[in-house]
């Protein structure tokens, strides 16, 4: 059954999503441009929302205690030791689990969701200073991201259609989602043209960081699911909270970097090479 949804309720928030993008993006852009000191902080400061998003989500207790520990996780990484990172994650899981009250299921909901909103931009920062040009890699994928979820947006509310997922993200659908790969599908045409490399590498790779990103943002839509809330917060107008933003992105960025250290090879297909 197509959607029925009057168009001008379908783009009823459009004007505050392009606003908010309008302020996000060129930050976003700034950040890993520059890498280093000021992409950590950056991410620091995303952490930190999204931690106190997660809190408010899961009901935890003691929301600053995630908020610093997820903080000083990305602050930690420009120290040039990753074991200082994972040990400040680490002593924030331990305190997570004996802080969160009740039955287990709430410790271990407290742990997963800090590691949860700190791997995210972890993996962004570790994709922008890896051994390979993270400069380019990040802003590449991030603006197949972007292209992803705009093509989404505008493919799915304008043409409607059978729901991707309706029991996780009731407003996805199949159009939406088609749209979003051929929009990654068109960036990887644009990006193999720019780095002189085959097309059907970076085809594929768009294919694959468009299914990634929706997969993200697919997965958070059941979290938040299961605690029965529609947003993960109210921070940023047209797009709910933080975490609804870059989830996406946080999929895609971890992958990338899991993929780029299992196929050292990858980056150099993709005219990446450091």
């Amino acid at each position: 059954m197509g959607d029925w949804t009057p168009r001008e309720l379908r783009f009823s928030n459009l004007g505050l999503r392009l606003i908010s993008s309008a302020i996000l993006i060129p930050l976003g852009l700034a950040a890993v441009w520059s890498g280093g000191w000021g992409l950590a902080v950056a991410c620091a400061a995303a952490a930190g929302v999204m931690a106190w998003e997660w809190a408010h989500i899961s009901g935890f207790v003691k929301p600053a205690l995630l908020v610093v520990f997820a903080a000083l996780t990305c602050l930690a990484l420009p120290l040039g030791n990753m074991g200082i990172a994972l040990g400040v994650i680490l002593a924030g899981v331990v305190f997570a689990a004996i802080v969160a009250k009740g039955a287990w299921n709430h410790r271990g909901s407290a742990v997963f969701g800090l590691i949860y909103v700190t791997l995210m931009p972890v993996s962004l920062w570790l994709l922008r200073e890896g051994p390979w040009d993270g400069r380019s890699a990040a802003l590449y994928f991030m603006s197949f991201v972007w292209a992803s979820d705009a093509a989404a947006y505008f493919t799915g509310r304008g043409l409607g259609g059978p729901r991707l997922l309706p029991k996780e993200s009731p407003n996805k659908t199949w159009s939406g989602a088609s749209g979003a790969v051929v929009a990654c599908i068109v960036c990887g045409v644009a990006a193999a043209d720019i780095q002189m490399v085959p097309f059907a590498v970076w085809i594929i790779a768009g294919i694959a960081i468009s299914v990634v990103a929706q997969l993200g943002d697919l997965f958070e839509s059941g979290l938040k699911r299961r605690f029965r809330v529609k947003d993960s917060g109210s921070i940023l107008p047209g797009h709910g909270g933080v975490m609804d933003r870059v989830d996406g992105l946080g999929a895609v960025a971890f992958f990338a970097v899991l993929a780029f250290h299992v196929a050292p090879s990858l980056p150099d297909m993709l005219g990446l090479q450091a």
